[in-house]
């Protein structure tokens, strides 16, 4: 029994559980495809366009269906690791399409252990444990890992690999683990660049634990710092050289913006005018070139905020709904003309962000340090998001942080429920004795 309870509570096992249901729901969805030459395996997002375009020797170049010049709406490292996959198994190919997909869910099985590892650091082995198994089995990050053909599994290992890192080095000294630091987390921003407005209140706070302890702070903060800019330094040079200094990341800010905030919007988002989908969009794009045009769709989106403020605090109502309900309208308005499914992933969704808060605020009440680089991630995060537009699956790499929380809440719950169920077994037991 005990050699069991070992077995369930060791990451590495959680994370081959969760390999195997991830590996189970890829046979599933393939087998619910139609024939081979019947249709196309990918999508043609931004990131396969310019993973084309990489394997057919055009460069890191365009990222709509129809060829266009150099391009930065996408950062790096996934276009090329699915570059890399269409020369070995073939462009758009079925064997590459099973491929990639497989290394989504590897980035998301191993996302266990360092959910285990960031558990176990702010209460203990069992809440570790829980976090990760929470992890293994959320529907959320099991659909993403084999439907979605984009950076979101890697961004959740980076993001959460780095935050489990930003607490281990906040007991160390060495200039190694801080160059670690700063290396994953500029990793995860060519990944991801989403993931750059979190990296700053992370460092700050394995900073200021590296100074309560005597170490330098300023020297530890400036290695990661260091790491950070020479692992981005490649993909910046690059962009200030094709774009003129007027691309440091990304381009496509603008674009985002506009697709949030315009008078086609109808509660959060016109998705359906991305030039990748609209033919008169993607002709203006390639009349103005990437740059010109993210411009004067950053210059409209602005407009259309300043001319219309309480639309876009409607817009940015929904979109936090959506954000953290997985649904832009409230409970009550989707509960009534729901069908059973609908209700049932209402719930979960909405117990999932309860349950995540509630674990935040007894995270807080247990170590209000050790919380803050939890609150980071939960609050800055998703801003961008309410701004510009969201999707369920943008909360991905955050989620592993709602695991653990959500794991400290049951723990917590459970804990309480047996010290309520001790304390009135005791009682009983008094009440029985006879009186003297």
């Amino acid at each position: 029994m005990q050699r069991l309870r070992t077995l369930v509570c060791a990451p590495g096992a959680i994370a081959a559980a969760a390999l195997l249901v991830r590996l189970l729901y890829l046979v599933h969805f393939f087998s619910g495809q139609l024939a081979a030459g019947a249709q196309r395996y990918f999508p043609l997002y931004e990131v396969v366009c310019v993973a084309r375009s990489l394997c057919e020797g055009r460069g890191f170049a365009s990222p709509l269906p129809s060829a266009s010049g150099p391009t930065a709406m996408v950062t790096p490292v996934f276009p090329f690791l699915l570059a890399g996959v269409f020369k070995l198994f073939g462009s758009l190919s079925l064997a590459s399409s099973v491929v990639v997909r497989i290394l989504d869910i590897l980035f998301s099985a191993l996302t266990c252990l360092p959910i285990a590892a960031i558990g176990r650091r702010l209460a203990g082995p069992s809440v570790g444990a829980l976090a990760a198994w929470i992890w293994a089995l959320l529907p959320a990050s099991v659909f993403y890992s084999v439907v979605w053909i984009w950076d979101t599994t890697l961004s959740v290992l980076l993001l959460t690999t780095a935050l489990a890192i930003t607490f281990w080095v906040a007991e160390r000294a060495d200039r190694k683990s801080w160059s670690v630091l700063g290396f994953v987390f500029g990793l995860g921003t060519l990944v991801n660049s989403a993931l750059l407005p979190v990296v700053p209140g992370c460092l700050a706070f394995a900073a200021y634990q590296a100074r309560k302890r005597g170490v330098s702070w300023w020297r530890t903060a400036g290695i990661s710092t260091l790491a950070f800019s020479i692992t981005l330094a490649p993909w910046v040079i690059r962009n200030e050289v094709v774009f003129r200094g007027q691309v440091l990341l990304r381009s496509n800010l603008g674009l985002e913006l506009w697709l949030g905030n315009n008078p086609q919007v109808p509660i959060s988002c016109a998705c359906w005018l991305h030039p990748s989908h609209q033919p008169e969009e993607r002709a203006r794009f390639l009349a103005l070139g990437e740059v010109a045009y993210m411009q004067e769709k950053q210059q409209q989106a602005l407009d259309f905020i300043k001319t219309h403020p309480s639309t876009t605090l409607r817009f940015v109502y929904h979109r936090f709904m959506e954000t953290w309900t997985g649904f832009p309208d409230s409970f009550i308005d989707i509960w009534a003309g729901g069908e059973l499914s609908l209700r049932a992933s209402l719930v979960l969704n909405y117990s999932f962000t309860l349950l995540s808060l509630a674990g935040l605020l007894l995270a807080r009440r247990r170590s209000p340090l050790l919380s803050l680089p939890l609150l980071n991630l939960m609050v800055v995060f998703p801003v961008l998001y309410y701004v510009c537009h969201t999707d369920p699956r943008y909360r991905q790499p955050i989620e592993p942080v709602m695991a653990v929380l959500t794991a400290l809440a049951l723990a917590e719950s459970l804990r309480a429920v047996r010290a309520y169920l001790s304390l009135r077994q005791h009682k009983q037991l008094t009440e029985d004795l006879p009186a003297v």
